[in-house]
């Protein structure tokens, strides 16, 4: 798997400085990156209850941390739908045996059959987008799951009470730092998003947004990986400036954002 990641550079050839945040994070060794760490995308998981007869499809699996937990639960099938190549072959390498494949393609639009599925989950990606790619995307989730379908969500949100001129304030904030527009939703927004468009909510979990503070990182990599990318950003001198800069942000930010796990069945 070193020679895959190697050799598929996330970002493809941007830049640091200009590189998306989770990019760099990536680059440097961090595997996890979704905000409420792997405790929350294991709450996540555990609410799906994914078995053995389940068609799984993953929105932007990134660099296939969660595939491979799902991966071990043995579901019937399993299609990543990933539109960054370079991501892409990184999930291909976790990918072995029948009916297990990753396809280059928008969450958006995925071409893939209607009602194909049984569960459909993203993690850390409907926060990047405007407001209309979110629903296009939670329509398209809509679309491949049969009736009574599972689909769940992990991502940022905004704490209550943050609307406004506060609300703008963390958008350009984020969006700074992490060079991408983020765009957060309240839980409640989150919540009436995903029942717009014909589903019903079932479960909704909570975490901090603590991404890069020094203990998530140490749970959510393990000592040796944590210690590593440690290092690989001290040696880095544009990435230690982006790194630090985007945990001084979050760690300004704490009283205004979180993550969020939405489960939901489709009506």
């Amino acid at each position: 798997m070193e020679n895959v990641l190697s050799a598929a550079r996330p970002g493809g050839g941007l830049k640091t400085e200009k590189a998306p945040g989770h990019w760099v994070l990536a680059r440097m060794g961090k595997r996890v990156l979704r905000p409420g760490g792997m405790e929350l995308t294991r709450r996540m998981l555990a609410a799906l209850g994914l078995g053995p007869s389940d068609e799984v499809v993953e929105f932007a699996p990134g660099l296939g941390v969660t595939a491979r937990l799902t991966l071990s639960l043995g579901p019937a099938s399993y299609t990543a739908v990933e539109r960054d190549e370079a991501a892409a072959t990184i999930v291909r390498g976790y990918l072995k045996g029948a009916r297990r494949r990753c396809v280059v393609g928008s969450a958006a639009a995925t071409g893939l059959p209607a009602g194909s599925a049984t569960v459909v989950y993203g993690e850390a990606m409907l926060t990047m987008q405007t407001e209309e790619e979110k629903r296009r995307i939670v329509r398209e989730a809509a679309r491949l799951l049969r009736p009574g379908g599972r689909y769940a969500i992990h991502e940022m949100c905004l704490r209550d009470g943050v609307v406004g001129e506060a609300r703008k304030e963390v958008e350009r904030a984020l969006t700074g730092v992490v060079h991408h527009g983020v765009r957060p939703l309240a839980v409640a927004e989150w919540r009436r998003l995903l029942e717009s468009e014909g589903f019903r909510v079932t479960l909704v979990e909570a975490a901090p947004m603590a991404l890069l503070e020094p203990a998530r990182v140490v749970r959510d990599e393990g000592l040796a990986s944590a210690l590593r990318f440690a290092f690989n950003v001290l040696r880095d001198g544009e990435a230690r400036r982006r790194v630090f800069e985007m945990r001084r942000v979050f760690r300004r930010r704490r009283e205004q954002i979180a993550a969020v796990a939405l489960c939901a069945v489709r009506l």
